[in-house]
């Protein structure tokens, strides 16, 4: 069994396939992103600023939609706002301890500015544009991400920043038309985090049209192979108070807790209040 089996296997279970394809050099290229895993322990050694530079500089590299840029990145490295913005994570301590908290968000303000420096009105503060500086923020972490694993330092992206969306552009001077997506811990790993299983590829990916008959053999089949490996723990069930704690709680049972309670309800009038139209 080569590495890439290894890594795959570990990714998606003894029971999914991956079928023909490249071999060795090719495969050991990918074998990295198949292993990649978030890291929520840092051990205290500093990240470089010469290394934090070069980081940013790959994230800014991402394709971006028409070229217009539209996300910003707040880079925390202040003890005391980590330490306020922690607050809102008490179910661990990723952003009071990794060196440094990054917040990439879409930005519509600077098309704006760039706009009325042009003598140009600005059109496009609707629904589209929003989705647009939502997914270039998204796809410039993501770069940031491989370019940060690469070079040996762990990262978690967190959401929790969305929970508290009005205090989190308060603290970093976020003005209109500019909003957190995401958080985005880093630092050295202190220990190598074990991998999350992935829904099989066949609940993902579609070839030519969309298709989920299968759906329920599937994450039949996902739910007892995680559970098998990655248990969920009674303290990581969702909404006990409204559901209990199972004695046995799949993913997918997990999952439907989860989106059967509204969350961020709030986000759209937020965002409306930031000047995007949304229609």
């Amino acid at each position: 069994m080569t590495d890439f089996d290894t890594a795959w296997r570990e990714r998606f279970g003894d029971g999914v396939d991956y079928g023909e394809g490249p071999s060795g050099e090719e495969w050991s290229r990918l074998e990295g992103f198949l292993t990649r895993r978030s890291c929520r322990r840092f051990a205290g050694r500093p990240v470089d600023e010469a290394l934090l530079e070069a980081l940013l500089a790959c994230a800014q590299s991402a394709p971006s939609k028409s070229d217009l840029q539209q996300y910003s990145i707040v880079v925390i490295d202040d003890p005391a706002l980590r330490g306020a913005m922690q607050t809102w994570a008490s179910f661990d301590d990723w952003i009071a301890k990794a060196p440094f908290f990054l917040v990439f968000c879409g930005d519509l303000r600077r098309q704006r500015r760039i706009a009325e420096m042009r003598g140009y009105d600005h059109r496009n503060d609707n629904l589209d544009t929003f989705m647009n500086t939502a997914v270039d923020a998204g796809i410039a972490l993501a770069t940031f991400v491989a370019a940060a694993e690469a070079a040996g330092l762990g990262c978690c992206p967190i959401s929790v920043v969305r929970n508290h969306i009005g205090e989190a552009c308060d603290l970093l001077g976020l003005p209109d038309g500019v909003y957190p997506v995401a958080g985005l811990a880093l630092g050295w790993p202190e220990k190598t985090a074990g991998v999350s299983m992935r829904l099989p590829p066949a609940a993902v990916v579609h070839r030519n049209r969309y298709r989920d008959d299968t759906l329920p053999d599937l994450v039949a089949g996902y739910d007892a192979a995680r559970h098998a490996v990655q248990p969920i723990a009674p303290h990581k069930q969702r909404h006990p108070d409204k559901y209990g704690v199972a004695e046995t709680c799949h993913w997918s049972e997990n999952t439907a807790r989860q989106m059967s309670v509204p969350e961020r309800a709030g986000f759209a009038d937020f965002l409306r209040k930031r000047g995007f139209s949304l229609s």
